[in-house]
């Protein structure tokens, strides 16, 4: 099972990973695609890079505004789980911002 980061250890996170934040003992992104289409299908494209990790991030849909929020459940806070899918996530909207 995966351990809940120290706080610096979340700060030096943090400091790699800029449009992401701290919230309670979650990582949060907001993304704001062009398009609610567009939105979604990014969206889909998280789920789907969600799936085949076997971790799974709250998602929370506004319209054209995405949050992605990441926090290990069952270890009770952020690990090294969350950051590595948070730059996941952070490959996926860059390689829709291409498209």
């Amino acid at each position: 099972m995966a351990s809940v980061m120290s706080d610096s250890a979340i700060d030096a996170a943090l400091e790699e990973l800029p449009d992401w934040q701290r919230t309670d003992n979650a990582i949060t992104r907001v993304v704001e695609s062009p398009t609610f289409p567009e939105a979604i299908a990014l969206l889909q494209d998280v789920a789907a890079a969600a799936e085949a990790a076997d971790h799974h991030p709250d998602m929370d849909v506004r319209w054209r505004k995405v949050t992605y929020s990441l926090s290990t459940h069952s270890a009770g806070g952020i690990t090294e789980l969350d950051v590595k899918f948070a730059r996941k996530i952070d490959a996926l909207v860059a390689d829709a911002a291409k498209s």
